[in-house]
C-alpha cells in the first residue's frame, strides 16, 4: 500500500509531503468528495487529504493507491484506524481508553466518539487491484447544539473530554504522520505489526487467540470469525439522517 509524493497546496494543514491538503466548506462532507474526486480522477488522486471545515466534527478523508488485490488491500482499513487511534491518544487526557466496536467504531473513556469507513471502485473484482481506496473518518468535536448531553450518553465529543479547543487541525495532523508510519511498516515488515495495533485497542474474550487473517477479518480461536468487508458496508457509528456521528 502505496501514498504516492504529492506537494501539499493551498491548505492550512502542515501535511507530511506524501499528502495534498484539500478543504471544503459549506454542506460538503469529506468522504462525498473524496469518493467522487476518486472516481473522477482515479490513482491521480491518491494523496489528496480532504478535510471538511465543519463546527461540529472532525471530517476528514483520504485518497489511497493500493498494490494489491482488493481482497487484501481492505485491510487499509485497520491501518486508517491504527494511525486514528494514535492521533486521539496523542493529543487526548494521558490514561483515557480508546477501544474499538469491530470494525470501524471509535469508543473513548467508554462512549462513541466517532469512526471510519472505507470505500471501493464498486466494480473492483475481490482478485483484481482498484483503482483507489478512499479512508474517511469522523469524530464528534462538540455536541453543542444538539440538546441536553445527558440524554445522548452513549456518545461523547472532544471538547467534553478535554482536548483543546483547537485540536482539529493536530490532530489530522497527526492522523497524516501516523498514517505513513504505518504503511511504511506494512511495506517493510508486513502487516502483521499494524495488525497487533489494531488488536491492542479491539476488546475480546480474555485467554482466547486472535489473529487477522489475509482478507481483514477477525479469527478467533479455531473459527470464530469476524468479517471486515460486509460490514464495512454499513458502517456502524454513522447516522445518514443528520450526516454526522450518532449521538
Amino acid at each position: 500500500m502505496t501514498v504516492p509524493d504529492l506537494d501539499v497546496r493551498s491548505s492550512a494543514l502542515a501535511l507530511p509531503p506524501a499528502f495534498t491538503g484539500r478543504l471544503v466548506q459549506g454542506a460538503c462532507d469529506a468522504f462525498t468528495e473524496a469518493r467522487a474526486l476518486a472516481q473522477h480522477d482515479g490513482a491521480d488522486a491518491a494523496g489528496t487529504l480532504i478535510l471538511a471545515d465543519r463546527a461540529d466534527v472532525v471530517d476528514l478523508a483520504v485518497i489511497l493507491a493500493p498494490d494489491e488485490p482488493l481482497a487484501s488491500a481492505r485491510r487499509a482499513f485497520l491501518a486508517g484506524m491504527t494511525a486514528l487511534a494514535d492521533a486521539v491518544g496523542a493529543h487526548g487526557p494521558p490514561e483515557m481508553p480508546l477501544t474499538f466496536v469491530w470494525p470501524d467504531v471509535v469508543v473513548f473513556d467508554g462512549a462513541r466518539l466517532g469512526g471510519g469507513r472505507l470505500d471501493w471502485p464498486l466494480a473492483c473484482a475481490e482478485d483484481a487491484t482498484p483503482d483507489w481506496l478512499v479512508f474517511s473518518a469522523m469524530l464528534l468535536l462538540s455536541k453543542a447544539g444538539a440538546g441536553d448531553p445527558g440524554l445522548t450518553p452513549g456518545s461523547t465529543a472532544l471538547d467534553e473530554e478535554g482536548f483543546p479547543a483547537d485540536i482539529r487541525n493536530p490532530l489530522v495532523e497527526s492522523f497524516a504522520r501516523n498514517l505513513i508510519r504505518s504503511f511504511s511498516l506494512w511495506n517493510e515488515d508486513g502487516f502483521d505489526g499494524i495488525a497487533a495495533r489494531y488488536l491492542a485497542h479491539l476488546p475480546t474474550p480474555p485467554g482466547v487467540p486472535v489473529r487477522i487473517d489475509r482478507g481483514g477479518d477477525v479469527i478467533l480461536g479455531e473459527s470464530e470469525r469476524w468479517p471486515l468487508a460486509r460490514l464495512l458496508c454499513e458502517p456502524a457509528w454513522y447516522d445518514p439522517e443528520t450526516g454526522t456521528v450518532r449521538l
